[in-house]
C-alpha cells in the first residue's frame, strides 16, 4: 500500500470538504446536474479515445498508484549475486532450487535453465520490459486525458448554466440553480483534474520508472550469469543502478 498517495489524495479532499463546511451548508456544493456533466461527460470522452478492453483494464493499472509492492534494487542485486555464485558452482540447473519472488527474474532464470541462447533471452526479456512500459504509459495517458477533459467539461457546464440563466432572467427563482450549475461544474472539473487525475498520472510515471529500472537491472544480471561472469563483477555492474551515495555506503559496509 502506498501511504503517500492515499494520504495525499484523502488529505486534499478532506481540506476541501473542511473549507466547504466552514463556508456554510455543504449541501450547496452538491449538484447532480454538475456531477453528470463533468464526471459522466469526462469519462465518456476518455472512453472515446480507447477501445473497451483498454478502458476497462485501466482499473488494475490505476490500482498501482495505491497498492504496489516493488523490490528494492539492492535486494535484487544481493539475490543476483547469490544466483551467480550458485550458477558458477553448480551450473544453471542449480538455479532451479533458488527461491525467487520476482516474476520477471523467475522468467529469466527459467530461460537459463532451459538452455536458451543469449540473443533469445535478451530479446524476450527486452520485449517484456517494453510491454510493461506500454501498459504503464497507457494508464498515464488515460489519466492525463482525463485531466485535460475535466476542466473543459467544467467550462461546457458553465456555459450551459449561463445560457439557462440568461434565458430565464424573467424568472428570479431559476437564476440561482442555473448559476449553481455554472459555477459548480467549473469547481468539479478543476477538482477532478488536479486532485484526482494529475496526481495519479504522476504516481504511475514513478511506478513506471521504478519497475523499468528493476527489470533492466535483472536483465543485466541474467545476461551476466549466462555469460559466466564472476559474481563480484556482476555485483559491481549492478551497483551502477544505485544512487551514488548508496553505492558508497554499500562499498564501505563490504570493506
Amino acid at each position: 500500500m502506498d501511504i503517500a498517495t492515499i494520504l495525499g489524495v484523502l488529505g486534499a479532499i478532506g481540506l476541501l470538504i473542511m473549507a466547504m463546511m466552514l463556508s456554510g451548508d455543504i449541501g450547496m456544493f452538491i449538484d447532480v446536474q454538475s456531477v453528470i456533466i463533468v464526471f459522466g461527460g469526462s469519462i465518456f470522452v476518455v472512453l472515446s479515445n480507447y477501445n473497451l478492453g483498454q478502458f476497462f483494464g485501466i482499473g488494475k493499472i490505476i490500482g498501482k498508484a495505491f497498492m504496489f509492492k516493488i523490490e528494492q534494487p539492492d535486494d535484487l542485486i544481493e539475490k543476483s549475486v547469490e544466483m551467480a555464485d550458485a550458477a558458477r558452482k553448480g551450473g544453471f540447473l542449480a538455479l532451479e532450487e533458488a527461491e525467487i519472488t520476482n516474476g520477471f527474474m523467475q522468467k529469466g532464470v527459467d530461460m537459463l535453465v532451459d538452455g536458451h541462447d543469449a540473443d533469445v533471452v535478451r530479446g524476450t526479456l527486452k520485449k517484456d520490459i517494453e510491454l510493461t512500459a506500454e501498459r504503464h504509459e497507457r494508464g498515464v495517458g488515460m489519466m492525463m486525458s482525463l485531466a485535460d477533459v475535466a476542466p473543459a467539461m467544467g467550462m461546457i457546464g458553465t456555459l450551459i448554466g449561463l445560457v439557462a440563466m440568461l434565458s430565464n432572467m424573467d424568472d428570479p427563482k431559476s437564476i440561482g440553480p442555473a448559476m449553481a450549475v455554472a459555477l459548480l461544474t467549473t469547481l468539479y472539473g478543476a477538482f477532478l483534474a488536479n486532485v484526482i487525475a494529475i496526481p495519479i498520472a504522476s504516481k504511475l510515471k514513478l511506478r513506471l520508472a521504478e519497475e523499468k529500472m528493476n527489470q533492466e537491472l535483472i536483465l543485466d544480471a541474467i545476461l551476466g550469469i549466462q555469460d559466466g561472469q564472476n559474481p563480484r563483477v556482476i555485483e559491481g555492474l549492478l551497483k551502477n543502478y544505485l544512487a551514488e551515495g548508496k553505492r558508497a555506503v554499500n562499498t564501505t559496509e563490504e570493506e
